[in-house]
């Protein structure tokens, strides 16, 4: 998509749908039910891309929506992370389950350098101060 989004583009499946493209590169204009019949659309055609996530991110910018835009771009961060990581992560960051801050910097530091998603980096080394300040360590729930 070119230029800047703002709200006047929300919904973008409807206002840009030939912008939106999926992980082949399929717009979802060429996703049709003939091309699902025909085998033509696979469910990697269907997946969310970072892009899209990114996106949506702009558009809630220009809604004056701050924190549901970091939450999109989160999420465009996440989604070439594989699924173990990020559940073992979900894991860590419930109370009591990390038993000192180092565990969770080193989350934070995967994420930075493995995975390139400095967002969740950011957020994973906010909550380990969050978690420190509260004595979320070492407690056992």
């Amino acid at each position: 998509m070119t230029g800047k989004l703002t709200i006047a583009d929300y919904p973008l499946a409807e206002t840009r749908s030939s912008g939106i493209r999926g992980r082949r590169g399929k717009s979802l204009d060429e996703i049709t039910l003939a091309a699902v019949l025909s085998g033509d659309v696979t469910m990697e055609d269907l997946r969310i891309t970072p892009k899209a996530l990114a996106d949506q991110a702009e558009i809630s910018r220009s809604a004056m929506r701050p924190t549901l835009a970091l939450n999109f771009e989160r999420a465009a961060e996440l989604v070439d992370v594989p699924q173990d990581f990020i559940m073992s992560v979900y894991e860590l960051l419930r109370p009591g389950r990390a038993n000192d801050k180092q565990k969770l910097l080193d989350v934070a530091r995967a994420f930075r350098k493995t995975y390139k998603a400095v967002c969740m980096a950011s957020f994973i080394e906010e909550a380990t101060e969050v978690y420190e300040r509260r004595g979320l360590f070492l407690r056992g729930f």
